[in-house]
C-alpha cells in the first residue's frame, strides 16, 4: 500500500513540475517576442533594487496597513515551503517526519511552531483582504476594469491559501493526537503552537480515524499546492515570482526621461548631414515607429504585463483617471498581458504567428485612453514592483501619430509650430525675445 501511494505522489509530484515547467517556457517565448532591450548594467544597483523592492517590498510601506498584511501573507508563502520540502521527500520515501531525526525532537518542534504562527498570519492576513475586497470594497478593488475574471481570480486565489493553511493545522492537529495513542510511524514531538491547541476536537476518535483525518489532510494540502502551482502562470498572483527578475531588470534612468527613437534622430542628422548617411544596399528594414502591437514593444514591456498585481495603485493616482477619463495604468498593463497571451495561444496553434486582424492598439486600448495621459509618472512612482505602464502609452502613442498621422488638431498645431517655429508657440524666432521690450 506504502509502495502504491509513493507512485502515485511520485507521478503527481512530477506531472506538476512538468506542466508547470511547460507553461513558464511558454511564457519566456512571449516576452521574447518583444523588442531588444539591454537592462544588464550596473549589476551592483539591479541586486539592490531586488532585495529592496522584491524581497523587502520597500514600496509597499506607502499603504501601511495593507503592507504589513502582504508582508505576513509573502513571508507565510515563502517560509511555508521548507516544511513543503520535508512533505515531498516524505511523499516519495514513504517515510513521515523525515526531518524529526535529523533534526531533533526540540528543534523540530520549534522550527514546525514557527511554520504554524506563520500559516496562522497568512490564514487571517487573506481573511483581511477578502474582507478590504468584499465587506470594505476598498474602491481601488472594485473598479470596472476588476469585474469578472479579475474579481475572481483575486478571491479564489485568497480562499485557496486559507483552504491550504487549514487542511496544514488539521492534519498536525491529527498528528499530534496520534501521538498521544502512540501509533506507530507517529513519532513524538513537543506540542505544536498552534494547532496543539485544537486536538481536543479529535477527542475519543480511534486511531483509524485519526491516521485517515491526517492522511486526507496531507495528501488534499500537498495536491491544493501542485494544483496553485499550476494555476499561478494563469493568475495575477504570478507576480510573487515574477517581482524578482523584474525588479532587477527594471531601468535605471530617472523618472521623467523619455527614451528617444534613434530612427527618427538619424534621419534628421542625415538631413543635415547627408554625408553621414550610411550606404544602404537591397531592401530597407521596414521597422514600425513606436508600438501597435505587442511584439513592436520590448521583452521588458511584456514582463511588466506579466508581473502586473492588478493592485491599481497605480489607476489610484492617475490623475487623468481622478478626474473621470477612460485612462486606467492598470488596465493598459491588463491589456497588454491579454494581448500577449491570446497572440501566445495563435503561435501554440499555428507554430508561429499568424495575422488575426487584430492589435494591442485600438483592439485592446482605444485612442481615447492614450490621449488622457499627462506623462507625469506617477503610476511608474506607485507601482510596488516597478512596472512602467507610461513606457506602453508612449510608444502606443508614437505610432498613432507617426504612422497613422492621429493626433488632436492641438497637438498638430504645436507639430507644426515646432517644425517651422523651433518652439511650441506661433511666433518667429526672431520675435521670442520681444516681449522683453515691452518690460523696458
Amino acid at each position: 500500500m506504502h509502495l502504491v501511494q509513493q507512485l502515485l505522489f511520485v507521478i503527481c509530484s512530477f506531472g506538476a513540475i512538468y506542466i508547470f515547467a511547460k507553461k513558464v517556457k511558454e511564457m519566456r517565448r512571449n516576452i521574447l517576442l518583444g523588442r531588444d532591450e539591454d537592462l544588464t548594467d550596473h549589476p551592483d544597483q539591479r541586486w539592490r533594487n531586488m532585495l529592496l523592492l522584491a524581497v523587502g517590498q520597500k514600496k509597499m510601506f506607502k499603504k501601511p496597513v495593507p503592507a504589513l498584511l502582504h508582508l505576513a501573507v509573502y513571508a507565510g508563502f515563502i517560509l511555508i515551503n521548507i516544511e513543503i520540502m520535508e512533505i515531498i521527500v516524505d511523499g516519495i520515501a514513504g517515510t513521515h517526519r523525515v526531518f524529526l531525526p535529523l533534526l531533533g525532537e526540540e528543534l523540530y518542534s520549534v522550527l514546525i511552531g514557527c511554520f504554524e504562527i506563520l500559516a496562522a498570519l497568512v490564514l487571517l492576513g487573506c481573511l483581511a483582504f477578502l474582507i478590504r475586497r468584499n465587506v470594505l470594497k476598498v474602491a481601488r478593488l472594485n473598479m470596472k476594469e476588476l469585474a469578472g475574471w479579475p474579481r475572481n481570480d483575486a478571491n479564489a486565489i485568497l480562499i485557496t491559501e486559507i483552504v491550504l493553511m487549514t487542511l496544514l493545522f488539521t492534519m498536525n492537529a491529527a498528528d499530534q493526537s496520534l501521538q498521544a495513542l502512540n501509533a506507530p510511524h507517529y513519532h513524538h514531538t513537543a506540542p505544536f503552537w498552534v494547532s496543539g491547541h485544537f486536538t481536543g476536537m479529535f477527542g475519543g476518535m480511534s486511531a483509524g480515524a485519526l491516521e485517515a483525518i491526517e492522511r486526507i489532510c496531507w495528501w488534499l494540502h500537498i495536491l491544493g499546492i501542485f494544483a496553485f502551482l499550476n494555476y499561478l502562470p494563469y493568475s495575477k498572483h504570478f507576480h510573487v515570482l515574477m517581482a524578482f527578475p523584474n525588479a532587477y531588470y527594471s531601468r535605471l534612468t530617472n523618472n521623467g526621461e523619455l527614451r528617444n527613437m534613434p530612427e527618427i534622430q538619424n534621419e534628421v542628422l542625415y538631413m543635415m548631414e547627408p554625408d553621414k548617411a550610411p550606404t544602404v544596399t537591397g531592401e530597407p528594414e521596414q521597422k514600425r515607429f513606436g508600438a501597435k502591437d505587442v511584439m513592436d514593444l520590448s521583452w521588458k514591456n511584456l514582463l511588466d504585463a506579466y508581473t502586473c498585481t492588478e493592485c491599481g495603485r497605480c489607476t489610484s493616482v492617475c490623475p487623468a483617471n481622478n478626474t473621470g477619463k477612460k485612462l486606467s495604468p492598470r488596465k493598459i498593463m491588463m491589456d497588454t498581458r491579454d494581448r500577449l497571451e491570446e497572440v501566445g495561444k495563435n503561435i501554440n496553434v499555428n507554430k508561429e504567428f499568424k495575422e488575426d486582424g487584430k492589435s494591442l492598439l485600438h483592439d485592446y486600448v482605444s485612442v481615447e485612453e492614450l490621449r488622457a495621459c499627462t506623462t507625469c509618472q506617477a503610476c511608474v512612482d506607485a507601482c510596488p514592483v516597478m512596472i512602467d505602464p507610461l513606457s506602453i502609452i508612449i510608444q502606443l502613442r508614437r505610432n498613432l501619430i507617426m504612422e497613422d498621422s492621429n493626433a488632436p488638431q492641438e497637438w498638430n498645431m504645436m507639430f507644426g509650430n515646432i517644425e517651422n517655429n523651433m518652439a511650441p508657440w506661433k511666433f518667429s524666432p526672431d520675435d521670442r525675445d520681444a516681449w522683453v521690450q515691452e518690460l523696458a
